[in-house]
């Protein structure tokens, strides 16, 4: 009998999960997110973890990045509540629904379609919409200062974020981005209320994956405990950058791993 038995190996690599939560933490929540979007390929890549455990493995795991990213975010005046309470809860609905989804698809499929969303989603980072410099632009400090005509975009952005958390465990930090930009928030307080907005898609899209059963504790706790340390560092990095002249780098960088990502997940389920 072999002493050490195939499944040995793959628990073994489990121990470099709670760097790559840290690593993945701290840079999400200086750029926005939550990180959600590389945990799945990496579960199904790297550590073997079946596509729809993966999910929802990365949806809980992102949690600890939200709650601590936006509290720490908040204590710096980076988040517009409002705003955010608004795009969360569209997402709400989206997240579930995108759970839904998700579990009505073939595993390869279900791959398969996340790497073509991935290569897309690098090509629109390209066009994501930059900050104006509109002095003129007052963000609105409470709900009755919100601007109605707005409404439909803050509502149909949210759907969309929350659809796709749900559907492929990731944030939907992309579509929240473009739309805070549009409202002409301060690029300090777009990255902090995207951490917020993405965090409320996180809890919502795992609720729904909750009650199909598929999450796995173990890969919860060793890479949500990484993802919470490098939550906590990355704001307050954040603090000490003009996050204007990081722009268009983190766009750049984000847009190329996107690319390779989806690439190399089209690659191996085509």
């Amino acid at each position: 009998m072999d002493p050490f038995p195939a499944y040995a190996s793959v628990e073994l690599h489990y121990l470099w999960l709670p760097l790559f939560g840290f690593v993945v933490g701290m840079f999400a929540t200086m750029v926005g997110g939550n990180g959600a979007f590389f945990f799945p390929p990496a579960l199904i890549l790297l550590f073997q973890v079946s596509p729809r455990v993966a999910i929802a493995t990365s949806l809980a795991a992102v949690i600890p990045i939200g709650l601590i990213g936006s509290y720490e975010h908040y204590r710096r005046g980076n988040i517009n509540l409002p705003v955010g309470i608004l795009f969360g809860s569209a997402g709400v609905v989206g997240a579930f629904t995108g759970a839904w989804i998700s579990g009505m698809l073939q595993p390869d499929t279900l791959v398969l379609t996340f790497g073509f969303y991935a290569v897309l989603l690098g090509l629109f980072t390209l066009y994501l919409p930059g900050k104006k410099n509109d002095a003129s632009v007052s963000p609105p400090g409470s709900f009755a200062d919100l601007d109605k005509r707005n409404m439909p975009l803050i509502l149909f952005v949210g759907v969309v974020s929350g659809l796709v958390a749900g559907v492929y465990g990731t944030s939907g930090t992309a579509p929240v981005l473009a739309g805070l930009f549009i409202l002409q928030l301060p690029v300090k307080v777009v990255i902090g209320t995207s951490v917020l907005i993405v965090f409320i898609n996180a809890m919502s899209g795992f609720g729904g994956h909750l009650l199909m059963g598929e999450p796995d504790l173990q890969l919860i706790f060793l890479l949500g405990s990484g993802a919470a340390a490098g939550a906590f560092v990355g704001p307050r990095f954040l603090t000490g950058i003009r996050p204007e002249r990081k722009e268009h780098t983190f766009r750049y960088v984000l847009c190329l791993l996107l690319i390779l990502l989806g690439g190399w997940l089209i690659y191996n389920y085509i």
